[in-house]
């Protein structure tokens, strides 16, 4: 917005300025994966594709995280422009959307899911680094903001749930491209302002990378999100054949994701209280747990609800924990590509991998493998975070 250019730039105001405004982008970003997560498998399904290609398609879906934030780090640290490249992502992946309405076979589909991902995930990691810019000596405040992005989540599950129940899930592609249009118009809600370029940071990139504790985060955090696979790509299906209905599935999504509300409101206080190693132990421990319960006691109301529950440990306080520790290992001139290595490394690559290795596993053990496989690599995970992260 030319009038007010640099007005809402992280160097002149508090984050309660911008407070609202990074609010509602969080929430429309957060919608759309509430309406992708929980549903796009069920909408492949629907065109009648196999377990195999439902996982393909929902690994390409994340795979494309591993490039695109990396390209997308670089060019903003160049510029030092985070916004302009944010509103660029957006409005690609609002174009490249329009092949969902297009195609439904498998191959168009899976380019239409190439392209859209991977301007869709080069988004995220730099909007994270402009609203760390803001905070500032605040960062403890993040899950203030962030918190919306899981309002905005609950939102689209519940109304696209209520929508498939009653209506079709061929709808889906429609929703889709509409909160897509928001998520780039809100991105015109806040602005650069003049490039700032930082030389606190002296060490380079690479240097970074090789510090034990840096890239034992980024395994762990590998690991972690390569567990979340099976859930994403077939916890709706597995549900639904166990035979809950769209709505009581709706509300176990929802119900997760308002744990992770939770867990957000008090991170600030958790931060002053505990260590962020600890919380990362805690979380990965539980998720462990987590992925034991959905392999064997699905078909049990209670025990999805408890189940639920802990993805406030499994995402909301993994997530925060995380991204404290990378906001601590990469300043200044490496700020955004901290970012965007974490998000390829986590949800990107490991997302990528765990849906695909979900969608083999549900063909050959269904759930019992397939969730007994992500707890085996949390197990893994929570030994080298025990070990290495600091």
């Amino acid at each position: 917005m030319p009038a007010n250019k640099g007005a809402d730039s992280p160097s002149h105001h508090s984050y309660k300025t911008v407070y609202s405004r990074l609010s509602m982008h969080y929430f429309f970003y957060f919608a759309v994966l509430g309406a992708l997560l929980p549903y796009l498998g069920l909408y492949f399904q629907s065109l009648a594709f196999t377990p195999v290609e439902i996982g393909q398609l929902m690994g390409v879906l994340l795979a494309t995280k591993v490039i695109a934030p990396n390209l997308w780090g670089w060019l903003a640290d160049r510029s030092g422009l985070s916004i302009k490249w944010v509103r660029l992502a957006t409005g690609l992946t609002l174009i490249s959307g329009l092949g969902l309405l297009v195609f439904e076979s498998f191959w168009p589909l899976l380019l239409t899911i190439l392209f859209f991902s991977f301007f869709w995930h080069a988004s995220l990691p730099q909007f994270e680094s402009y609203t760390f810019g803001c905070l500032g000596d605040e960062k403890h405040r993040y899950g203030e903001i962030r918190l919306w992005g899981s309002v905005g989540f609950i939102f689209a599950v519940l109304a696209i749930g209520w929508q498939i129940e009653h209506f079709s899930v061929a709808w889906l592609p429609w929703d889709l491209l509409g909160l897509m249009l928001a998520v780039w118009l809100t991105a015109y809600l806040v602005s650069d302002g003049q490039p700032k370029f930082h030389l606190e940071q002296n060490s380079g990139f690479g240097d970074i990378l090789k510090q034990t504790k840096v890239w034992h985060l980024l395994v762990v955090a590998f690991l972690v999100q390569l567990s979340h696979g099976v859930y994403y790509a077939f916890f709706t299906i597995h549900l639904s054949e166990l035979g809950y209905d769209k709505t009581t599935i709706a509300w176990l999504w929802a119900l997760g994701v308002i744990a992770e509300i939770g867990v957000f409101f008090y991170m600030a206080r958790l931060f002053k209280a505990y260590a962020v190693r600890l919380l990362i132990l805690i979380s990965v421990a539980l998720t462990f747990i987590r992925w034991l319960m959905n392999a064997h006691l699905a078909s049990s109301l209670e025990w999805m609800l408890v189940a639920q529950l802990l993805h406030a440990a499994s995402f909301g306080l993994f997530h925060a924990a995380a991204i404290h520790l990378i906001d601590d290992y990469f300043r200044g001139r490496h700020h955004g590509k901290g970012q965007a290595i974490f998000a390829a490394s986590s949800h990107g690559l490991g997302g990528a991998i765990g849906m695909l290795m979900a969608g083999y596993a549900w063909s050959y053990g269904h759930a019992q493998l397939a969730y007994g496989l992500s707890a085996f690599f949390v197990a893994i995970a929570f030994v080298l975070a025990y070990r290495g992260v600091r």
